[in-house]
């Protein structure tokens, strides 16, 4: 247990090619959990959450008659298509815990921080329209979120680090 902390921080020294996998899967740690908190986000959105797309809806096809009938087909939409980014999330994961690269930690950490960003933005309620507080997520869910954002980011910080020392070491051995 000792080891992943120590991987999983993003100032602890990495001499050896272990502890550079070790700090290199710290990534794929962050996105497992990414995929455990997306789990998360579809069973709230097939619960209670439902009734939160059919209240956001019920008022868009007030607007658009148009949009009624299209409101369970973009709630299924939207199921499928967080399973199917949570699938794909979930095989990039496995393939940075089995071949560790520089490459997956750099795209998710940016991801992970523009997400953080948005996240903020809309939790202070920056940007949002007067009625976006009616159709909003729940607060646990929305500042859990946050939390989990955090997290991430800080193992794929230690991650582009275990991932750069591994590449450094092995190019070491090489010559």
């Amino acid at each position: 247990m000792t080891d992943w902390i120590k991987a999983s921080n993003p100032a602890a020294p990495i001499t050896t090619e272990a502890e550079a996998i070790s700090a290199a899967r710290a990534s794929a740690l962050a996105i497992f959990l990414g995929v455990a908190w997306g789990i998360v986000g579809i069973v709230y959105l097939m619960t209670a959450g439902q009734a939160l797309m059919d209240a956001a809806i019920a008022e868009a096809s007030a607007q658009s008659p148009e949009a009624a009938g299209m409101a369970g087909m973009m709630t299924q939409g939207l199921i499928g298509l967080s399973v199917g980014l949570i699938v794909i999330q979930l095989i990039i994961g496995l393939v940075q815990w089995f071949k560790p690269n520089i490459v997956i930690p750099i795209i998710f950490a940016i991801l992970v921080a523009f997400g953080l960003i948005t996240g903020l933005m809309a939790a202070l309620g920056i940007g949002q329209p007067e009625n976006a507080a009616a159709f909003s997520n729940p607060v646990w869910l929305t500042w859990g979120g946050i939390v989990v954002m955090v997290i991430e980011l800080i193992l794929h910080i230690a991650g582009i680090r275990g991932a750069r020392m591994l590449d450094k070491l092995r190019m070491a051995a090489a010559q």
